[in-house]
């Protein structure tokens, strides 16, 4: 392993001597690893008392100097940003979470996009059924009979533009359902992960308020909850725009994904407003009623394509199991990841968050485990 070239702690870091000893070791071994550039690791207690970040990189090019304080591509967690917004609106009675999608968008949107064994089930698809990804629709990044899927082209580093119109015509002409929109009254449904589902989402939120996705964020969440390190792509605010995010990586070698990442809708933050948003959307901050945080993880259903994870509304859940976890107890972690490598969760049972990144094309499966030997150096050192 290549011994990392940089490494930069918070200078707000409070915890344990013994902790920071076990954490740093750790962000540098994953600084080191083949086949990583870089790693950016957050951890806190919930009270925010006990904090801690930092970030490594390995080879010697890496520039500018890498900091736990960079902004990074969040990918997928942003699907936390739009569940809280989707509530928000739901309170606001702007839409109904089980409004069907065809009431709340235009015809040329939703005409034949769920036709299963020549049944059109469209009608039958609400706003709750794509927060909690059982309307059965696939997903646009996933395989397609018109060429490589946008995984592959993800994991190849080669980048490719899309707009909202070509996701519906994937969905409509190379790809098809996966099974009919769930009853949600039952005890449990089928569930299968579909980023086309958060893209509505997007499409409705504008349509139901009137405002741009980027305008209902920053108004709705980044302003209040005083997120100023974060933003959607192409709306990078002021006294941001000489921060360069960390780059994406192909294993060792850095691509540049511009298009894709823009068009992927997905935002730019930092581990420390990452932490700051969990923390104010599990106390229900953004909300009138704080009760209703609730409502995100009413609901368990195993992912049929990702089967280690349920998935609640807008929520990932992931259980620990005794092997990797602290004194071989299984544990849980609530939050999002993202296919770049990048997390955010919390630990209930032990009342931790956790973020980071590896900024990696395909790093899926990795945040898991890093977040493991978190929470058990968080235990072994008695923070």
């Amino acid at each position: 392993m290549t011994p990392p070239q940089v490494t930069a702690h918070a200078p707000d870091n409070h915890v344990p001597d013994a902790l920071d000893a076990r954490l740093t070791s750790l962000v540098e071994r994953l600084a080191a690893r083949r086949g990583l550039h870089h790693a950016v690791v957050a951890v806190a207690s919930g009270d925010g008392e006990r904090r801690w970040s930092a970030a490594a990189a390995g080879p010697a090019d890496a520039a500018p100097p890498l900091r736990p304080e960079t902004p990074f591509f969040i990918a997928s967690i942003t699907k936390r940003f739009i569940a809280a917004l989707v509530l928000q609106a739901h309170e606001r009675r702007e839409l109904d979470l089980g409004a069907p999608v065809t009431t709340l968008l235009p015809p040329e949107a939703t005409a034949g996009l769920h036709v299963l064994r020549g049944t059109d089930h469209t009608p039958s698809i609400t706003v709750r059924h794509l927060a909690t990804h059982t309307s059965g629709l696939p997903d646009h990044f996933e395989r397609r009979s018109g060429g490589p899927s946008l995984y592959r082209l993800l994991a190849a580093g080669r980048d490719t533009t899309w707009t909202f119109e070509d996701t519906l015509r994937t969905t409509r002409e190379e790809q098809r359902p996966h099974f009919p929109p769930q009853d949600l009254d039952a005890p449990g449904q089928r569930a299968r992960y579909s980023d086309t589902g958060f893209q509505l989402l997007i499409r409705i939120l504008e349509e139901a308020t009137g405002r741009p996705f980027h305008a209902l964020l920053t108004e709705r969440l980044l302003d209040p909850l005083g997120l100023a390190d974060t933003w959607a792509p192409g709306h990078r605010p002021p006294h941001l725009r000489a921060a360069r995010p960390t780059p994406l990586h192909k294993g060792r070698r850095r691509v540049e994904l511009p298009s894709l990442t823009a068009s992927s809708n997905d935002l730019y933050s930092t581990v420390d407003d990452l932490i700051t948003f969990q923390r104010a959307l599990l106390a229900g901050a953004p909300f009138h009623d704080p009760r209703t945080a609730a409502m995100l993880t009413e609901r368990r259903n195993r992912l049929r394509n990702v089967p280690v994870l349920c998935y609640g509304l807008g929520t990932m859940f992931f259980t620990v199991g005794r092997a990797a976890a602290p004194r071989h107890r299984p544990i849980t972690l609530v939050g999002h990841s993202g296919a770049t490598g990048t997390w955010l969760f919390t630990c209930p049972e032990l009342d931790v968050h956790l973020a980071g990144t590896v900024d990696q094309t395909t790093a899926q499966a990795l945040p898991f485990r890093i977040m493991a030997r978190c929470l058990a150096a968080w235990r072994a050192s008695g923070a």
